[in-house]
């Protein structure tokens, strides 16, 4: 069975509405897409890889509260299983936070790095619907390309290929010429 953000959306959403079956269909469904997400990001013993999906598996458990049933599953999902993955580079001493910086950082770039949000917003939304979600998805959200495919429920190919046409309209009108 082909796993797709409709199908790991509703699931979810089955489950906050009560669905034991359907929670437990999710919490199985996510498992290798988890895998996959931290082998490719996670250099180290298989345990490691484990021990994160567990992690992610019991957050998305406890904190299926927060999720928002509008929004898309797999994105708040990768969100946590980030987090998760931030939490263990830390615990294994290979993230340290640099004295000062986080405040510097906050200091000095809050309202550039807001107005920059507000501009890649603004190109995305020229864009068609499809493309702004890749781009957002891959390039921004950091998902690979095949873990966008499943989130919006689509082929890796269409996702290469939306990116790739999506990013050469972006060009061109940031290069002054129209598309």
């Amino acid at each position: 069975m082909r796993t797709n953000e409709e199908v790991l959306r509703s699931l979810m959403i089955d489950g906050l509405d009560g669905d034991a079956a359907a929670h437990t269909a999710l919490l199985r469904l996510l498992v290798p897409l988890l895998r996959g997400f931290y082998r490719r990001r996670v250099r180290g013993a298989d345990d490691d890889v484990e021990d994160l999906v567990q992690e992610t598996l019991i957050a998305v458990h406890t904190r299926r509260a927060s999720y928002d049933r509008d929004r898309a599953f797999t994105a708040w999902m990768f969100a946590v299983a980030r987090y998760k993955m931030v939490d263990h580079f830390r615990r294994a001493g290979r993230l340290r936070p640099i004295d000062g910086l986080e405040g510097d950082l906050v200091a000095e770039d809050f309202e550039a790095g807001a107005i920059a949000k507000l501009d890649v917003a603004e190109l995305l939304a020229g864009l068609p619907p499809k493309q702004a979600r890749m781009i957002r998805a891959t390039r921004i959200d950091g998902l690979s390309v095949a873990e966008a495919a499943i989130a919006d429920g689509i082929g890796e190919s269409d996702v290469k290929v939306s990116v790739h046409r999506g990013l050469k309209a972006l060009m061109a009108r940031v290069q002054g010429t129209t598309r």
